[in-house]
């Protein structure tokens, strides 16, 4: 059925227009103008420019990261570099009038709307382009016919999920991820740089360059918001959404992934079970599990459970963290791992705002400090844990080089000055240490900065803010010097 006979073609190039409206004024509308730039958008943008290589872009994260305004911020960036505003496009592919049309009718009918014959030197930009069935093999066909003009997609859970699923686009894509809001961008998003300064602190017998505080109760005041509000960009911004937390993230981001996107892709019959699932999991995040005790706990299946975790890992809605035992070795069967979310203000949309004394900060902070770890490509974290007679052992973040076999580091995520007073305390950290020949490990506090010797170990004490901030600085960093 084509479109185009059901809607008159003059309304569908009416809408490009209203989209496009630089077309005539030479600028984006002024309310994204005045949104600040995410950081990520140096590392973007590049790809953008890069014409040697024939491939679209594709931009992917979860749902309301800033995939549609980082878009607007590029069309800026264009436009203020001399490319006629004319030969960029936009189209949200997500409206009902572009629905029965083809990619290929759309660029037509953009030619059509300014009267220009060809696409030489344009730069398009499908907004939202998993609406649209086998997108991939739409947007790869145009690569191919267009050589001089630059594709530029976003997508949600779905695209994402669908794209790395199917191998069509080989080669005609370049994936780009946009995360969750690092503590950093947070800081960064709110004009509060200040709150920090270039420092170092001492690690094992190093000197590390490291940004550090100059007053710790402000930053803390700042990472507490960062824990209940702090994922997304809107949030951030928005006192009015802070109060209605619950109902702008779960109905825009937990409702419209959980009873739209992964039912309509996976085709799953019960949607209700999915959200108390999801539910389930945003309630303990940061817990150990096992299909044991998720089958007893859920009342679902354990192949059904298996699946779940997998769909919402795909969705970028949780991590799934494997175990190692005390020398780093992996299980050969997984029988328990632990789930967070991807961000811990996802836990507050759905619960309360957690307060700094509540029992649950222990696993927010944990939550916090992964979804900082979850920007860097390729990274084996696990956790250690393990028995030992009667001892049980367990290290939070193990990094395993995955070559040698051996860790490359630990480190206890603690909400809690406890270990900096008596840092012989940390017996699992100090039988792990040993047993893998490290020197030296980090553990975080809630205000303490300093570096002790525990039993012929080096172990630095951080705060949990400051921590999370630097992870998010030097993945920025090293993204930007590859």
């Amino acid at each position: 059925m084509n479109n185009s006979r059901l809607i008159p073609t003059e309304k569908i190039i009416e809408r490009l227009q209203y989209e496009n409206p630089w077309w005539i004024t030479q600028e984006i509308p002024t309310v994204y103008k005045e949104m600040s730039k995410r950081l990520y958008f140096e590392l973007f943008y590049p790809f953008v420019k890069e014409k040697e290589i024939r491939r679209a872009v594709v931009l992917m994260g979860p749902r309301r990261v800033g995939k549609t305004v980082m878009m607007f911020h590029t069309i800026d960036q264009l436009i203020a570099e001399k490319t006629n505003p004319q030969h960029i496009f936009f189209v949200p592919i997500d409206n009902p009038i572009y629905v029965h049309l083809s990619l290929q009718e759309i660029l037509d009918l953009c030619k059509e709307a300014l009267k220009i014959s060809n696409l030489e030197d344009c730069y398009i930009f499908f907004d939202e382009i998993q609406y649209l069935k086998d997108w991939e093999r739409h947007l790869k066909v145009l690569v191919d016919s267009y050589p001089n003009t630059k594709f530029i997609v976003s997508g949600s859970a779905a695209a994402a999920l669908k794209w790395h699923s199917t191998e069509s686009g080989a080669g005609r894509f370049t994936d780009f991820m946009l995360p969750p809001l690092t503590f950093q961008e947070f800081i960064h998003l709110k004009n509060k740089n200040h709150l920090l300064k270039n420092g170092f602190i001492e690690y094992g017998e190093k000197q590390l360059p490291y940004y550090i505080p100059h007053n710790i109760d402000e930053l803390n005041k700042e990472f507490l918001q960062y824990l209940n509000f702090g994922g997304y960009p809107e949030v951030v911004l928005s006192e009015k959404i802070q109060k209605d937390m619950g109902r702008y993230v779960k109905n825009d981001i937990v409702d419209k992934v959980l009873l739209r996107d992964l039912p309509s892709l996976y085709g799953i019959k019960d949607v209700q079970e999915l959200n108390r699932f999801f539910t389930y999991i945003a309630y303990n995040t940061g817990n150990e599990f096992s299909y044991e005790t998720m089958s007893r706990d859920s009342g679902i299946q354990k192949e059904t459970l298996k699946k779940y975790l997998e769909y919402l890992d795909a969705a970028f809605l949780i991590k799934v963290l494997n175990k190692v035992d005390v020398n780093a070795k992996r299980f050969k069967r997984i029988t328990s791992f632990k789930v967070y979310l991807t961000n811990p203000s996802l836990r507050t949309a759905l619960f309360s705002p957690v307060k700094e004394t509540d029992s649950e900060m222990g696993n927010m902070v944990e939550t916090a400090v992964l979804s900082q770890w979850m920007h860097r490509e390729n990274l084996d974290l696990t956790y250690a844990r393990w028995k030992d007679g009667r001892f049980e052992g367990e290290v939070d973040l193990v990094l395993v080089d995955d070559k040698k076999f051996k860790p490359v580091w630990g480190v206890e995520i603690k909400w809690s000055n406890r270990f900096f007073e008596m840092p012989q305390d940390l017996s699992s950290l100090i039988q792990f240490c040993k047993s893998n020949q490290l020197n030296s490990a980090l553990v975080t506090t809630i205000d303490k900065i300093e570096a002790k010797k525990v039993s012929d170990l080096n172990f630095t004490f951080v705060p949990a803010c400051v921590y999370a901030y630097n992870i998010g600085e030097n993945t920025l960093r090293m993204k930007s010097t590859n």
